[in-house]
C-alpha cells in the first residue's frame, strides 16, 4: 500500500469516527455505554464534541437530549445565584459601616468583614495556583469572550481578583502525613506575560478559574481548597471555553463548575489528608499501583525497592492530579477523554502510570536512584499514544 492510499485510509477512518459519534449524540435517549466505548478511543479534534461529551460521560447532563436545554437554564440560573450570594462585600448594602451594624473590627462570627477576611485568606492561595496554570500556552491569560457582567460591572466585586497579595509563584511544599514533603508541583516554568487582571469591563480566563475556585471552596467548607485543584478545573474549562458551539461556550464558567464539582466528587478523597491512610486514599491508590506493577514486571519493582524509590516520589502527583501536570495540554485532553470513559473510574489511570514505568524499564534497570528520580518525574516527552496503547494491552492481560 502506497504512502497516499495510507493516507487516504486514514483520513476516511477518522471520519467515519465522526460521523459515528454524530450518530451516539443524535439519539433522542444518549446510550451512556456507547459512548464510553466511543470516547475510550479518543474523541475527534474536528468533531466539535468535546465539551459535550465530557459533559455526558461526567454525569453533568441528562440523557434525554429534549431536556438539555431547561435543565442547562435552571443550572446556570443557580450558578448566577452563587455569584450573587457567596461573593461577599462588605459594607455594600444597608451602609452597614455608618449605620454601625458591621465594620471591619466586628469579631462576630457572622459578621460580613470576618466572612471577607477568611475569604482572602482562601482567594489567596487560589490566586497564586491560577496563575500558573498551564504556563506555556497564552490562553488563560487572554480577555474573556464572555466575561461575566455581575463582576465586570461591578468595580467592588472586580477586587474579589484584585485585592490579594502580587507575590512572586513558587512552587509549593504540600505536608502530607506518611508521605513526608511530597511536591505536587514540581514545574516552575512561568508564562511569557504576567497575569495582571483585565482592564475595566474585561476578565482573563484565569479570573474566570480563580472565581470558579472560589466558589467551589465556598460551598465545599469541609474541604475548601486545596492546592492542585487549578490543575483538575484548567483543562475543564479551557475544553469549555474553546467549545465552537457559541451558545454553549457563552455558559463555559457554570458548565465548568458543575463539572468540576462532579469530577471532585469522585477524587476529593486524594486531596484530603485526612484520608491519606484509608482505603479511598492516595496511600492506598499509590499501593495499588505498586501491586499491579509488580504483576507485569517484578524486576522494576525490586530495583525501586533496592533504591528506595517510593510510589510517593513519583506517582503522588500522577494520580492525585491525573497526570495533568505530566504532558502537554492537548495530550492531557485525550488522556482524559479515556479516564472519563472508563468504565471502573479511573481504574485505568492505574495501567497508564504501569506502562508509563514498563516503557522506561530499559533505563529504568541501567539508571541509579537520581537518574530514575528524574526519569520518572519528567514523563513529558512520552509518545501519550503508545502509552495508551500499552495501558489497553496490561489492561487486557489483567482480564485475561
Amino acid at each position: 500500500m502506497s504512502r497516499k492510499t495510507a493516507e487516504r485510509c486514514q483520513t476516511m477512518a477518522y471520519k467515519a469516527r465522526i460521523l459515528q459519534l454524530d450518530e451516539i449524540l443524535d439519539e433522542d435517549v444518549i446510550d451512556l455505554k456507547k459512548l464510553k466505548r466511543f470516547c475510550f478511543q479518543g474523541i475527534p479534534e474536528d468533531a466539535g464534541k468535546r465539551a459535550l461529551c465530557w459533559k455526558l460521560l461526567l454525569n453533568y447532563m441528562p440523557l434525554e437530549r429534549k431536556t438539555w436545554s431547561s435543565f442547562l437554564a435552571k443550572k446556570r440560573e443557580i450558578y448566577k445565584n452563587y455569584i450573587e450570594d457567596l461573593i461577599v462585600i462588605p459594607g455594600a448594602q444597608d451602609n452597614d459601616i455608618e449605620s454601625g451594624l458591621d465594620h471591619p473590627l466586628n469579631i462576630k462570627p457572622d459578621s460580613a468583614w470576618q466572612t471577607y477576611f477568611k475569604d482572602n485568606e482562601v482567594l489567596l492561595q487560589i490566586d497564586k495556583d491560577v496563575r500558573r496554570l498551564c504556563p506555556d500556552i497564552s490562553f488563560f491569560q487572554q480577555p474573556c469572550e464572555f466575561p461575566c457582567e455581575e463582576i465586570v460591572n461591578s468595580a467592588e466585586v472586580k477586587r474579589l481578583h484584585t485585592r490579594v497579595q502580587r507575590s512572586v509563584l513558587k512552587c509549593a511544599n504540600v505536608e502530607r502525613k506518611g508521605l513526608g514533603i511530597t511536591k505536587i508541583v514540581l514545574s516552575v516554568k512561568k508564562a511569557a506575560e504576567d497575569y495582571a487582571p483585565m482592564t475595566e469591563g474585561q476578565e482573563a480566563h484565569w479570573e474566570v478559574v480563580e472565581r470558579v475556585l472560589f466558589l467551589y471552596a465556598k460551598l465545599n467548607p469541609g474541604q475548601s481548597y486545596v492546592q492542585g485543584m487549578n490543575e483538575i478545573i484548567g483543562p475543564i474549562y479551557y475544553t469549555f471555553a474553546c467549545d465552537p458551539d457559541l451558545s454553549s461556550r457563552e455558559h463555559a464558567e457554570a458548565d465548568c463548575f458543575f463539572c468540576f464539582t462532579n469530577l471532585m466528587s469522585e477524587i476529593r478523597d486524594f486531596f484530603i489528608k485526612s484520608l491519606d491512610e484509608a482505603e479511598c486514599g492516595i496511600n492506598n491508590m499509590m499501593t495499588k499501583l505498586l501491586l499491579t506493577l509488580r504483576n507485569f514486571d517484578n524486576a522494576i519493582c525490586e530495583r525501586f525497592n533496592e533504591q528506595k524509590l517510593y510510589p510517593q516520589y513519583y506517582s503522588f502527583r500522577w494520580i492525585t492530579l491525573l497526570l495533568s501536570q505530566e504532558f502537554p495540554l492537548p495530550d492531557v485532553l485525550r488522556i482524559w477523554d479515556s479516564l472519563f470513559s472508563d468504565e471502573q473510574r479511573f481504574q485505568f489511570l492505574i495501567y497508564i502510570c504501569c506502562a508509563m514505568i514498563i516503557l522506561c524499564r530499559d533505563k529504568l534497570l541501567d539508571g541509579d536512584f537520581p537518574s530514575n528520580l528524574k526519569l520518572l518525574q519528567n514523563v513529558w516527552s512520552m509518545d501519550v499514544q503508545k502509552i495508551l496503547s500499552k495501558a489497553v494491552e496490561l489492561s487486557r492481560r489483567i482480564q485475561a
